[in-house]
């Protein structure tokens, strides 16, 4: 890297090659900074920072001793000080951004009022998860204000990553509400995400969001768990389905006029099921 450039120009290119690392590439983006960086003590004092950006943007997932489940390093979990909440176990642990491993795990402590519709939702969501992602991870939130309102969180993280066949992708989604148990009905808000890179010969990546507004019906726990789910799912169903078809629709356009037709092997290569197979079967099972 130039030695023209100053120090704090050099951290914000660093930073913004780390923050913008595509699903299951972030050590290659890591060693290849620290080798255009040639500092590594610079590296050291200050890609920290954008790492953990990284991990909470990512929703990366990590498994904590004692549990039986991974849970998601996200900013609704971050204590402070490299320390994370779990909901599903209700612990806090320490947690690496660059080793990406987990240590001093301790007892927390939750919501006591939100506990009961955050609970009654995790449960829902794990099931949901199960039966639609095929390697997906679910951390659900909760917390009430002084006034009484509560706020539900969830964060849902997917991944493929097919380094053999160069591509690797990730689906995030999170969705969120806020209410007072005497309502009838809340906003219900999510943001869907779906990031795949492919870089045989090439470089393509795709990175594609959409924001949901829903009316959730707020009856009681189970119930208003069950009504958030089947928004969810309705909503992701909806996303998936017009990602896969807009692709398709591109596979005769955009994709051909970005890499040639015949790769080396003088096969026509199938886009619309590139597309299909890599976002809609890898990234989220049907249901």
């Amino acid at each position: 890297m130039s030695q023209s450039l100053s120090k704090q120009e050099k951290m914000r290119i660093v930073s913004n090659f780390i923050l913008l690392s595509p699903p299951g590439e972030f050590n290659e983006v890591f060693n290849d900074v620290r080798g255009l960086l040639r500092d590594d003590n610079l590296l050291k004092e200050e890609v920290g920072l954008a790492t953990a950006q990284h991990n909470k943007e990512q929703f990366i997932p990590c498994k904590i001793e004692g549990s039986d489940k991974k849970v998601l390093i996200t900013e609704h979990g971050d204590k402070g000080g490299g320390k994370f909440y779990d909901p599903h176990t209700k612990q806090t642990f320490k947690y690496d951004h660059l080793r990406k491993v987990t240590s001093d795990v301790k007892s927390g402590k939750s919501d006591q009022v939100s506990e009961p519709w955050r609970s009654a939702l995790e449960m829902a969501l794990f099931t949901y998860t199960e039966n639609h992602f095929s390697k997906g991870t679910t951390s659900v939130y909760g917390s009430t204000s002084p006034d009484g309102t509560i706020t539900l969180i969830s964060c849902t993280e997917s991944h493929e990553f097919n380094a053999k066949n160069y591509w690797n992708g990730r689906w995030r989604s999170q969705w969120s509400t806020s209410f007072k148990p005497s309502q009838k009905t809340a906003e219900l808000s999510g943001i869907l995400k779906i990031q795949v890179h492919y870089y045989e010969e090439g470089n393509v990546q795709l990175v594609s969001s959409k924001e949901v507004k829903e009316t959730l019906d707020i009856t009681n726990e189970a119930d208003t768990a069950k009504a958030f789910c089947q928004l969810v799912l309705n909503a992701e169903s909806e996303y998936q389905t017009a990602t896969a078809e807009n692709y398709q629709t591109m596979s005769n356009t955009t994709f051909k006029a970005l890499r040639r037709a015949l790769p080396i092997t003088k096969a026509k290569i199938d886009w619309a099921k590139i597309a299909g197979f890599n976002i809609g079967r890898e990234l989220k099972k049907t249901a």
